[in-house]
């Protein structure tokens, strides 16, 4: 369990992290980005049931060096109990007037740890500490999932208005309750405090990063435990298949 060693750091949230790529349709071998449709952030919080899914809008993490990229994010599913989480990963085969049966690959999963949200000073940071896979490969480095890492967490104003062909339609977005959507005062990004904010599906987030040093930034001590493929946390609770296509990019850090 996360704790703060810097009185100017209050912790809002922990729980564990789980991130998963979604190949595309028919691709059953994929080999980097250009073979996955989605990459997916999972947030479930300690005593808590619901998984929050947050779709990531570049297939990957923000870079953290440079003063930090920038990556639009939104919350694309909130699932009440690991039944329903498990379903949203599953294979699915359909078909289609056009090209007939096709089949969606089910959702790998490319790492696991734990997380914190914190408030510190006037905008909050999610940070992580991986515990899966032990080494980074070649599946982490290309999604920029770090061995631990710090981003400025911010959530958008669903009634401020967005650049043409930028973010969800209106129709997508967040309707937050009037005790959230208040906490805006016109403002077009808002701190993630609290962090109900992310229960509500449609929520637009922008992820800056920030460091790859979550103690000496931050002044916390997410406690990763050191864990294997039999105690991993993302299997069970999502109900993945161990298959060793699924287990390959969890332990090994290879996409095949």
């Amino acid at each position: 369990m996360a704790n703060s060693r810097n009185s100017k750091v209050e912790l809002l949230e922990g729980g564990d992290i789980f991130f998963l790529y979604r190949p595309d349709v028919e691709e059953r071998d994929p080999e980097g980005l250009d073979d996955i449709q989605r990459f997916i952030m999972v947030l479930h919080p300690r005593r808590a049931r619901r998984y929050r899914l947050i779709t990531l809008g570049r297939k990957r993490m923000p870079e953290l060096e440079n003063g930090g990229s920038r990556h639009w994010a939104f919350v694309s599913k909130v699932c009440a109990n690991r039944d329903e989480a498990h379903e949203e990963f599953a294979s699915e085969t359909y078909k289609t007037k056009t090209r007939g049966t096709r089949h969606q690959p089910a959702a790998r999963p490319a790492g696991e740890g734990v997380y914190a949200i914190v408030r510190h000073g006037d905008h909050t940071h999610l940070a992580y500490a991986l515990e899966l896979p032990e080494t980074p490969g070649t599946v982490q480095k290309e999604l920029n999932i770090e061995p631990q890492a710090s981003y400025i967490l911010s959530v958008k104003n669903p009634e401020a208005s967005s650049p043409k062909g930028v973010g969800l339609s209106e129709s997508q977005q967040a309707e937050f309750p009037k005790s959230l959507q208040e906490r805006f005062d016109g403002r077009r990004f808002l701190a993630v405090d609290p962090p109900n904010f992310l229960n509500h599906e449609g929520a637009e987030l922008m992820l800056i990063g920030a460091h790859d040093d979550v103690a000496e930034e931050l002044g916390i001590d997410l406690d990763p435990q050191q864990e294997d493929v039999d105690q991993a946390e993302i299997l069970r609770e999502l109900k993945l298949h161990r298959s060793p296509k699924m287990l390959k990019p969890l332990v090994e850090g290879q996409w095949t």
